[in-house]
């Protein structure tokens, strides 16, 4: 029997202001945000520095990784970053296998790249990690480019995006970057990009305002249907 997807539309997207579509990976396609909270709350206690708060540990994520310990863990010793990286490490580890895309993403993807969309991704994460993850999602192939945070100056520098506009020879006004942190918007401005607000689960969207994204969505489903109507 046929299936349809849950994001076909008689109206198709179109491209109409946007060649390339750069995204955020944690907490934007793929649903980590928690795992990541949580590791780094543990490899805290572990080393007996205080616990961030999880918004404190949630403001971090998308940043370089020593960038976010001096923010996240500003008690803890330089000297000590590789020891608290082992324990995150081990405790994220525990979890992944059970993190999953949000829903939607993999329609949504398979959808814009028909349509003749560049797809890549620009992350906080680290090379190993984001690789692992991508494959084990089947994902690899939907991309034509990534940058990761311990290749290349991590947002909101605008690196990641000039290195993927050169790579992929696109003019960054026809560049949308989608992100669900002030970080990956601030790194659109910087670099002259567009940009759209991801907000999952009903997040507060407050802290996106200043940025002027070009749309704040609360799904996947709204990200889609905005893109068919506006990308």
């Amino acid at each position: 029997m046929m299936t349809t997807s849950a994001f076909s539309s008689d109206k198709p997207i179109a491209r109409q202001q946007f060649d390339l579509i750069v995204f955020d990976w944690d907490g934007t396609l793929f649903d980590s945000t928690a795992q990541i909270v949580y590791s780094l709350q543990a490899a805290s206690r572990d080393l007996g520095v205080p616990v961030p708060a999880q918004e404190a540990a949630r403001y971090v994520i998308g940043l370089g990784w020593q960038e976010a310990l001096k923010i996240a863990v500003p008690k803890l010793d330089p000297k000590d970053y590789q020891t608290f990286s082992a324990s995150y490490r081990r405790h994220y580890l525990t979890g992944e296998s059970r993190l999953q895309l949000f829903e939607g993403v993999p329609d949504m993807l398979r959808e814009l790249r028909e349509t003749g969309y560049l797809l890549a991704v620009a992350t906080g994460a680290s090379r190993a990690g984001l690789n692992r993850a991508l494959t084990s999602l089947g994902l690899t192939s939907h991309f034509d480019a990534t940058r990761c945070a311990d290749e290349t100056f991590a947002k909101p520098h605008p690196a990641m995006l000039q290195e993927l506009s050169e790579e992929l020879d696109q003019n960054m006004n026809r560049i949308l970057m989608v992100g669900d942190t002030i970080h990956d918007l601030q790194m659109a401005a910087n670099a002259g990009a567009q940009s759209i607000a991801v907000a999952h689960a009903g997040r507060a969207t407050t802290s996106f305002g200043a940025l002027t994204p070009q749309f704040c969505a609360c799904s996947i489903a709204e990200l889609t249907d905005w893109l068919r109507k506006n990308g």
